[in-house]
């Protein structure tokens, strides 16, 4: 029997709203190596580098289903601490990005204390102790034994993704994996997510207008709020949650390697549509990033070498990559094209992150 998730507890997502048009990939299918479930992917891939993944059929799928219910669970143990607990492992005591962050969009709860869209990065060398372990509550803690075992199931995963990709790309064979070995030092990590209710304001919705700075993301969406910008009408469009079937989508690491042949498309986080939209809205990320020292630049060999050549932009590694994208210091998306700012957008968390630092930039100035 396929594990159950708390989906039909919820108030029901709107069956009346447009939604994004990602299709459904069977992970089984491609465990199978089916041709057709094969295709699927690699258009999906360069269509609109989003796509549900059905994890129903597969062993390993149905696993990482249950543990994200149980992963749930332990966040929403976590949001329970309150601001004042959270905020002891904040990245100002903890670490600029494996930390409590929070952005406020300026709002304020029925006691007038202000709202906080809040998440939490747990990093994947910290649960598999490959490097010293940052402060964390006991809740989190306790809980190393769950983490580890979803981390690991999860790069099964990514894993079989990567490997399919680099087939299609005509790759020499394990290209992508050995970018993204589990055991080396990565920007990886595991998301907690939440959202307290509130009214859409624009100006909050495009200030978290962003899209993933790594290689491939696995999210969880128990409510909607989730939405895509459509790659051809520019309309802002919600993902339906689907039991049993996360949300997969590419980063702009893998637009970057691939010079543009695979998709990064922009999205954002919204208060939740209709009857949902009344309900605290949590979700659980895990994040595949290259591995720290990988530099990040266009790969050579298959059919990446027919695409157009660019001018080349200030080599990086991933750490400095990815660390320089997570705390908003280089807003913007990676094309074909190369580096594009991105105006007006960026990842709420990073702008807030950016605002401090240039508070305090000013301070030491004065």
């Amino acid at each position: 029997m396929p594990p159950q998730t708390i989906h039909s507890t919820l108030p029901p997502f709107p069956a009346d709203i447009p939604t994004a048009p990602l299709v459904s990939v069977s992970l089984a299918g491609l465990e199978a190596r089916d041709p057709a479930t094969q295709q699927a992917l690699w258009d999906a891939c360069q269509d609109l580098g989003f796509f549900y993944l059905d994890m129903f059929g597969s062993e390993v799928g149905e696993r990482i289903v249950s543990q994200a219910e149980a992963i749930n669970a332990v966040q929403n143990k976590f949001w329970a601490l309150g601001n004042e607990e959270l905020d002891k492992y904040g990245r100002d005591k903890v670490h600029e990005f494996f930390a409590y962050r929070y952005g406020e969009p300026g709002e304020v709860d029925g006691n007038g204390v202000k709202l906080r869209n809040q998440n939490y990065n747990i990093r994947k060398d910290d649960v598999l102790g490959q490097t010293d372990r940052l402060p964390a509550p006991p809740v989190v803690r306790s809980n190393d034994p769950l983490f580890a075992s979803y981390i690991r199931d999860c790069r099964v995963v990514i894993d079989l993704l990567l490997e399919q990709l680099n087939t299609r790309l005509e790759l020499p064979t394990g290209t992508l994996a050995k970018m993204h070995r589990l055991s080396q030092p990565s920007g990886d990590h595991i998301r907690f997510t939440n959202n307290p209710p509130q009214p859409f304001v624009e100006r909050v919705a495009k200030r978290g207008e962003h899209t993933d700075f790594g290689s491939l993301t696995i999210l969880f969406n128990w409510l909607g709020g989730l939405q895509i910008r459509h790659p051809k009408t520019d309309e802002w469009v919600y993902v339906r949650p689907i039991p049993g079937s996360p949300v997969i989508n590419l980063g702009d690491a893998m637009v970057t390697f691939t010079a543009g042949i695979l998709r990064s498309n922009i999205h954002r986080v919204v208060p939740a549509p209709g009857e949902q939209s009344h309900s605290d809205r949590s979700s659980l990320v895990f994040f595949t990033r290259p591995e720290d020292d990988v530099i990040m630049k266009r790969l050579e060999g298959g059919i990446i070498d027919a695409q157009p050549k660019t001018e080349a932009g200030e080599e990086m590694t991933a750490q400095e990559w990815w660390m320089s994208r997570g705390t908003g210091k280089m807003p913007g998306i990676f094309t074909k094209k190369g580096f594009e700012p991105f105006v007006g957008g960026g990842d709420l968390y990073a702008g807030a992150v950016r605002k401090d630092a240039e508070a305090q930039a000013q301070a030491i100035k004065a």
